[in-house]
C-alpha cells in the first residue's frame, strides 16, 4: 500500500483557525476521504505553520487525488481551505502540496524472524 507524506505551509496568522477547522471536519468530507482511498490520514502542524500530512492508500496517489476531485464536498472544502496556505500558485491545497520522498521504512528492513512475529 503506498504511503504518502506531504508538506504545505499554513499562514502564521491563520494557524489557530486552521486547527479549529480540523478539530471538526465535516462528516461528509471525512467519509469522502475514506471512500476515495485516503486511509490512516494524519496532519501534523509545527508552531511556525509547517504542515506535514501522511496517508496510506490502496490505490495510487493520483487515483486518490482524482477520486476526491470528483466529489462535490471536496470542491467546497478546498475552496475554504485555500486561503490558509502560502505559495499554492492557484492550486487547491490537495493539488499543491509537495510530496516528500520516502527514504526509510522500518518494516521493509526488519529481518525475516522479526517479520514472522508481526
Amino acid at each position: 500500500m503506498p504511503r504518502v507524506c506531504f508538506q504545505l505551509q499554513v499562514k502564521r496568522d491563520r494557524i489557530e483557525e486552521y486547527k479549529t477547522r480540523h478539530a471538526a471536519v465535516w462528516p461528509e468530507m471525512v467519509r469522502a476521504l475514506y471512500d476515495t482511498g485516503w486511509h490512516n490520514y494524519s496532519l501534523f502542524l509545527r508552531p511556525d505553520g509547517l504542515l506535514i500530512g501522511y496517508f496510506e492508500t490502496p490505490v495510487s496517489v493520483a487515483d486518490a487525488q482524482a477520486g476526491m476531485a470528483g466529489t462535490e464536498v471536496n470542491a467546497r472544502w478546498q475552496a475554504e481551505m485555500a486561503e490558509f496556505f502560502e505559495e499554492l500558485e492557484g492550486l487547491a491545497p490537495d493539488e499543491g502540496f509537495l510530496q516528500l520522498e520516502e527514504v526509510f521504512h522500518l518494516e521493509d528492513q526488519l529481518p525475516p524472524d522479526v517479520q514472522e512475529v508481526m
